[in-house]
């Protein structure tokens, strides 16, 4: 197993009141897989992928990724770990907007022991012609491929995506998901990503249904469905 996540827990305190967020989940992802973590608002499955991607910290539990178990790393280790290891991508893309494209995806490959090639990620994601472009004068589906060449040109071993498509329309969020789907079989990236939306779980290898902190369901496709075909 790529991931293997055993009886992960997580709490925060607010003055006396202590709300638990992760209620001991556990699950497993294999090599080059795309999963979805699927749930609604406050269920957890955001601190999940901020504690897989070395954001954050559980309480107990254990998380594997590529053998390593990074709940027992120290801070420089896990800064190690987030820089060699993970390419993130976020709802609001969080782009530098003094740089161009191309400077916002070299500011990544710069600190990468084996970066792709920046040119050729933008061309993988259709963004090679607008290379000195800034991100205003982008759409928000450009910036947000613009995001994901960012999180691949450092040749992650996993990609995190934070609802990807959540500020994007149906057409540039289909766009997205096949550019997803592209990336996870040109490279051979495994994928995790959460959303609220359930038609995107059908592009996925493996499914987690997310409920108050839980995983209250879990399920392998038979059938992966392209991008293209998705609707919602």
């Amino acid at each position: 197993m790529f991931i293997e996540i055993t009886n992960l827990k997580k709490s925060y305190e607010t003055g006396e009141v202590v709300t638990e967020v992760l209620k001991g989940v556990s699950m497993t992802l294999n090599k080059g897989e795309i999963g979805v973590i699927l749930g609604p608002s406050g269920s957890g499955k955001s601190t999940l992928l901020n504690i897989i991607g070395g954001i954050d910290r559980s309480d107990a539990g254990k998380v594997l990724v590529d053998s390593e178990d990074i709940t027992t790393l120290k801070d420089d280790k896990l800064t190690d770990y987030r820089r060699d290891k993970i390419g993130f991508i976020f709802q609001f893309y969080n782009l530098i907007p003094n740089l161009t494209v191309g400077e916002n995806i070299e500011v990544v490959s710069n600190i990468s022991d084996k970066p792709l090639n920046t040119d050729e990620v933008l061309k993988a994601v259709g963004m090679l012609e607008k290379k000195y472009r800034f991100p205003k004068e982008l759409s928000g589906g450009e910036q947000q491929r613009v995001a994901i060449a960012r999180a691949v040109v450092k040749n992650p071993k996993l990609l995190l995506c934070d609802e990807p498509t959540g500020a994007l329309d149906f057409t540039t969020s289909r766009e997205i998901l096949k550019l997803l789907q592209k990336v996870n079989k040109e490279f051979g990236t495994t994928i995790l990503m959460i959303t609220h939306n359930g038609a995107i779980s059908d592009m996925a290898n493996k499914v987690f249904k997310v409920r108050s902190g839980e995983i209250v369901e879990q399920f392998e496709n038979e059938v992966i469905l392209p991008a293209e075909r998705i609707e919602w």
